[in-house]
């Protein structure tokens, strides 16, 4: 679902630059689910499990580190599998940061397409609460597991739930996804992930130093448009390496940048680029 741009982005850059990024995260995200479709459907298994726990090909574990810290609070003693496949994930987080909001994980394509509607619509409305809560949830989410001795919240996490749906359906799993929408349309723009969403601030603080960044290397072009504000799904992290204040680099180091690359797509004087996070050129 591509977003509505500001007037200056869609006259200044031809489609496939002002959407390449986009492109290339649905790519992502849409690759993923088929590798996890091609088992049940078509008995291809390149794939076994889901975005909690998987192996590749037969030899390749992968294991979400929040799920796996669920199940460690909640008292259970993880298999060998499970211990290799969280080091080989954080390992790909260390370099590539909080890129599992944007690039793989399901809840990204309900929110943008909430947001997308909320600005084809003119919605003004609605509040979204602290994006400190998100935190309090996960120790909260922590704090539930050791005291039931259960992953309680895999039961109700959107991010489950909406995989589920996308690939098995099912009545409640397509429930959940339906309220995350309305709650991000009508009640609190971006207010589940960007807010509230508890593994989004595990993936926050385990991708918190990574190699792979967003820089405003070019930030002496910047017009002042807003457009980069608008399209980004954490504009607060563009500020100070937009504009240098408090003497910061181009590099947006802020641990909630989910790596999306929108401010790149739609910024008309190209101002923003991907690099590296020492790499600190700015003119």
């Amino acid at each position: 679902m591509s977003a509505v741009l500001p007037l200056p982005a869609v006259t200044a850059k031809p489609w496939w630059k002002r959407q390449r990024w986009l492109l290339l995260r649905r790519v992502s995200q849409l690759g993923i689910f088929t590798l996890f479709l091609l088992g049940p459907l078509a008995g291809i298994w390149i794939v076994k499990g889901n975005l909690a726990s998987s192996l590749t090909l037969g030899v390749l574990p992968l294991t979400d580190p929040f799920v796996l810290a669920q199940s460690l609070a909640a008292g259970h003693r993880p298999e060998a599998a499970a211990l290799i496949g969280v080091a080989i994930v954080l390992a790909f987080y260390a370099v590539f940061g909080r890129v599992y909001c944007s690039w793989v994980c399901p809840v990204n394509l309900v929110s943008d397409s909430a947001g997308w509607l909320r600005r084809k619509l003119k919605i003004t409305t609605g509040r979204s609460p602290s994006r400190s809560l998100r935190y309090w949830l996960l120790a909260a989410v922590l704090g539930a597991a050791a005291l039931t001795g259960q992953a309680v919240w895999e039961a109700v996490n959107p991010v489950t739930l909406t995989q589920r749906a996308l690939i098995f359906g099912g009545s409640l799993a397509w429930a959940a996804v339906l309220a995350v929408f309305l709650f991000e349309l009508l009640v609190a723009p971006r207010g589940w992930c960007g807010h509230l969403c508890p593994h989004g601030a595990a993936y926050a603080l385990l991708g918190s130093k990574p190699l792979l960044r967003v820089a405003a290397t070019h930030s002496s072009r910047c017009n002042d448009c807003g457009d980069c504000y608008a399209v980004c799904p954490e504009p607060q992290v563009i500020v100070m390496p937009l504009k240098g204040k408090q003497g910061h680099g181009p590099v947006i180091t802020d641990r909630e940048c989910t790596a999306c690359g929108r401010c790149a797509d739609v910024c008309t004087t190209d101002v923003f680029r991907f690099t590296h996070r020492f790499d600190t050129r700015r003119d």
